[in-house]
């Protein structure tokens, strides 16, 4: 909070007699000292100088009293400054407003700042102060506003701090204070403000709260982990605004108490384990505007009370146990905005005059029992930007009115039972961005709109409908389409060329349609595209050799179709594409075995009965016999080659080897080592264990080898593949400065850098050792059925844990970019590690491993958005993560263990259980014994939110680690 508006009151009325005044050359003594504290942009500070005193006053960032001289403000918020704050600065006796917010500071924040009598305003937000605050507030009694709001601050609440009886602004949230609320804290009687939210407090949140008679903000939520419900006292505080008791683990039923808050404009108490009905009395809430009860265990009907609501904008009550029908009411509410049902026990219709009050933007009753058709209304006010309704019982066709809605952005109206065709320009409004109509009962054509060019569409998904003829040319005209799904219609007509213009398409499914015509070459311009599957079509011609130009393309299915020709051996140079079918065409000639076709099965090229090369139709049955002569002597001169070559390579290894040791211990000396800790080993102990026999990983990343340095400690050494001698890492680039950085994190649950090991050839990271390998290689191994379901809770905690300091406690912001269960180690207790974290961007940039399809990322891990774009945030490693929750429910890999080409695990899990978590149970490893479903059923929630489409919809690693623990509660 801003403290410039309280502290200006007083400019005023300050005494002039002031004895003692300390000239304004003994305060700029005190600024200029303060200064040399700071690491900032120099030029900020250009104009504190000590031949600049008689200016003081008018230096940046500083305010005096105009009578006295004396400096009344120092506001260095917002400024990006580091450093450390001296304690000198407790020395201008005079100043009452001091704020710092908004930068990194760190370290201690120093005590001596309790000393300013005259302090009225202290605000030290926002940045990395640590240690305690159980300072001596005594001398401190004029201080109205402290605001120490997300800093590194430890320990429990400061006790002393309660003898500031004129506070009425107190923010310690966003801090890692632990034990409980104390009772003192009942004594505030002129606060207004009380934030505790996002520490680690615990214990029942206390009754004596309801002494604050003068509070109008109260926050206690996120990451803090109360016991207990909710007081009942707090239906005391009559001058209550805003209260916030969200994500702090609180049972019980909503005390009807808090229907007496008359005041309340906001209630925020989702994410708690909150149980019982929804008080009837909320009805007297008329000041509400915001009410959120989601992600909570509330059954009941929804109120009829609540129609007194009429200044109500948005209701959440989704993620509950609620049933009955909505009420018409909600309809007639005049200022409501957004309505989130989704995810209850909802029946009956949605009501027909829901939109009809013009302010309506948003609307997401999905995953419920509703019946009926959709309202005409939903968009009159032409507000409405969001309509979710999918996984209902819904019938009848889309309304005409949507053609008109220019304010839509996000459509998903899939698993209904839909009739009807779509309106005819409704796909190319010129805001929307995500369309999903799948798996209902659509009919009819797409319209062709050539002169429309709709740049925001980028998910469009009319999969499994009945929707016939061509498809419009007009295709060409969604430049921003990155996942095309219309496979499962009736579609006729050949492939249009047109796809061809989809610059950022990542997936495209026309498969189970009626298409004829040839694959047009033109897809090979999808320079993007991951994801084609044509199959189960009338398709024939030959596949255009022009798809080898897709470099990062995945997976490719043409089977079931006409085709003809030979196999282009070129796709075989697509290092990405690690499934492909070909299976049931007309396919003749050898079936090409470079590059990627190595790696695929043989069930990837049945049905074609003139192709060889295979098992069950090697090529030498097509051919002549010749003569068997021939054949003797071939046979006989391809042994003696081959034993020449066997002794060559003999004694090639044995010279390579010779030279290996020889050059380790000459280039021993010739490497750089740069340790993060002390160490008790060199570089040329580390360059020994670089041996075929200390091999004990390989992956994208590099290889990892099993070090025993001499004086017995075991570490891992990691040889960078990609960044070696000849890459564009070679000159470095800033890669040994970002490694330094990556070496000074420190962390329980991430993987310790030891030390950075280079030589002009080589790159190679010292990690401490895991001597239980990674959580991939335990899960998906032989020891997988030791891995009960508390370790695997416990792990995945932890992981989480890693990945949210990472995000959210690094400066600057560290991203994993290849978050799996390979890249999360286990040591002797089994407990989580994350390693190779932001390894990843400088293999992508060195293109150190194509198969990595010029992503940061594994396949079966990557965001959907993150490879049409190539550009991460914390959102695509949150994905990733959720994909390694859904391998610890299942005991399944992300990949290959679903008997079905090109599906995953996501996709198996969604189509398993309907992403109904109470269906857990159809999808649990089976190796586990007695595992409570309540904790498997909210990991698998947690799964569910982190690998949503739309990485907007996914949590923070923050909320993931606070919903994660949350799961023991569940029992």
């Amino acid at each position: 909070m801003a403290c410039s508006a309280v502290w200006v009151l007083f400019i005023l009325f300050i005494s002039p007699s002031l004895s003692l005044n300390p000239s304004l050359q003994n305060q700029a003594t005190i600024l200029v000292s303060l200064k040399q504290s700071f690491v900032s942009d120099s030029s900020l500070f250009d104009a504190w100088k000590q031949s600049n005193h008689s200016s003081l006053c008018s230096w940046p960032f500083i305010l005096c009293d105009p009578r006295n001289q004396l400096v009344l403000s120092l506001n260095i918020s917002n400024l990006n400054i580091s450093g450390s704050l001296s304690p000198i600065i407790a020395s201008l006796k005079s100043l009452e407003n001091l704020s710092i917010a908004n930068n990194a500071f760190s370290g201690p924040f120093p005590v001596e700042v309790s000393n300013l009598s005259s302090l009225r305003c202290l605000n030290i937000s926002n940045n990395q102060f640590n240690g305690s605050l159980n300072w001596d507030f005594m001398k401190s009694k004029e201080l109205t506003i402290f605001d120490a709001y997300n800093n590194d601050f430890s320990g429990s609440l400061p006790l002393n701090i309660t003898e500031l009886q004129k506070l009425q602004h107190l923010d310690l949230g966003g801090n890692y204070f632990f034990g409980r609320i104390p009772l003192s804290y009942g004594r505030f009687r002129r606060l207004e403000y009380l934030s505790l939210a996002g520490n680690d407090l615990s214990g029942p949140i206390p009754d004596v709260l309801a002494n604050l008679t003068s509070l109008k903000q109260l926050y206690l939520g996120y990451f803090n982990q109360f016991q207990g419900p909710i007081p009942t006292k707090l239906g005391d505080l009559a001058n209550l605004v805003h209260l916030d008791l969200s994500s702090c683990g609180l049972s019980g039923p909503i005390p009807s108490e808090l229907g007496n808050l008359n005041k309340l404009d906001t209630l925020f108490l989702q994410t708690n384990q909150i149980s019982g009905p929804i008080p009837p009395n909320f009805g007297n809430l008329t000041n509400l505007k915001s009410l959120d009860l989601s992600n909570n265990v509330i059954g009941g009907e929804i109120p009829l009370e609540l129609k007194n609501l009429k200044n109500l904008s948005l209701m959440h009550l989704f993620i509950n146990r609620l049933q009955g029908e909505i009420p018409g009411f909600i309809a007639e509410l005049p200022s409501l905005e957004v309505l989130k049902l989704w995810q209850n026990n909802l029946t009956g219709v949605i009501p027909p005059k829901l939109g009809w009050n013009g302010q309506l933007r948003e609307l997401d009753l999905s995953s419920n029992k509703l019946t009926g058709s959709i309202p005409r209304g939903l968009c009159i006010g032409q507000k409405l930007e969001i309509l979710i309704l999918l996984n209902n019982l819904l019938f009848g066709p889309l309304p005409g009115g949507f053609s008109d809605c220019n304010s839509l952005s996000r459509v998903r109206l899939g698993q209904n039972y839909l009739t009807g065709s779509i309106p005819r320009e409704f796909l190319y409004l010129p805001v929307l961005s995500l369309v999903e109509l799948h798996n209902n009962y659509l009919s009819g054509e797409l319209s062709n709109e050539p002169s429309k060019r709709p740049a925001k569409l980028s998910q469009l998904n009319l999969s499994n409908n009945r929707l016939s003829g061509p498809i419009p040319v007009s295709i060409g005209n969604f430049s921003g389409i990155q996942n095309l799904l219309l496979g499962g219609n009736r579609f006729t007509g050949a492939v249009p060329p047109e796809l061809g213009r989809l610059k950022r398409v990542l997936k495209i499914d026309l498969s189970r349609n009626n298409f004829t015509g040839s694959i047009p070459p033109e897809l090979g311009g999808c320079e993007l595209l991951t994801f084609l599957d044509l199959s189960r079509n009338s398709l024939g011609g030959a596949v255009p050799i022009e798809l080898a130009k897709i470099r990062i393309l995945n997976y490719l299915n043409v089977s079931s179709n006409r085709l003809n020709g030979s196999i282009p051996r070129e796709l075989g140079t697509i290092k990405s594409l690690t499934s492909a079918d070909f299976s049931y065409n007309n396919f003749s000639g050898r079936v090409p075995t470079m590059g990627q076709f190595s790696y695929f099965n043989v069930s990837s090229f049945v049905g074609n009965e003139r192709l060889c090369g295979l098992a069950f139709n090697p090529c030498e049955r097509a051919r002549a016999q010749g003569d068997q002569t021939k054949h003797r002597f071939a046979g006989k001169f391809k042994l003696i080659i081959a034993l020449g070559l066997l002794s060559c390579s003999s004694i090639f290894a044995l010279t390579a080897i010779v030279k290996t040791r020889r050059w380790l211990r000459r280039d021993s000396d010739a490497w750089r080592l740069t340790a993060f800790q002390k160490l008790s080993f060199g570089s040329g102990d580390v360059a020994e264990c670089l041996k075929e026999n200390n091999i004990i990983g390989r992956g994208g990343a590099g290889t990892v080898y099993r070090c025993v340095t001499p004086n017995g400690d075991r570490v891992a050494v990691k040889r960078l593949s990609g960044i070696d001698k000849g890459s564009t890492h070679h000159r470095d680039n800033g890669f040994s400065a970002e490694i330094r950085v990556l070496g000074r994190i420190r962390h329980r649950n991430i993987v310790r850098l030891l030390a950075f090991c280079k030589n002009k050839e080589t790159n190679l990271l010292v990690y401490e050792y895991m001597s239980n390998g990674s959580l991939g290689e335990v899960l998906h191994g032989k020891r997988g059925r030791y891995l009960d379901w508390e370790v695997r809770l416990k792990i995945a905690v932890e992981a989480a844990k890693g990945l949210c300091y990472l995000h959210h406690d690094c400066c600057p912001a560290v991203l994993h970019r290849d978050v799996k269960s390979n890249n999360i180690l286990l040591d002797a207790e089994f407990e989580a590690h994350v390693a190779d974290f932001g390894l990843a961007k400088f293999l992508r940039d060195s293109g150190a491993s194509e198969c990595m399809s010029a992503i940061a990322g594994s396949y079966g891990y990557i965001a959907p958005e993150y490879a049409y774009t190539l550009k991460v945030d914390e959102k695509s490693d949150v994905y990733s993560f959720g994909v390694v929750l859904l391998e610890l429910v299942t005991g399944r890999r992300p990949v290959g263990d679903f008997g079905e080409e090109g599906l995953d695990i996501v996709r198996w899990t969604k189509a398993s259980t309907n992403w109904n978590k109470d269906r857990v149970v159809e999808i649990l490893d089976r190796r586990m014994s007695e595992v409570p479903v309540n904790e498997a059923a909210q990991v698998f929630f947690v799964a569910m939110l982190c690998v949503q489409e739309q990485s907007v919809e996914r949590p923070t690693m923050r909320e993931v680690v606070q919903m994660l623990s949350q799961a023991k509660q569940q029992s």
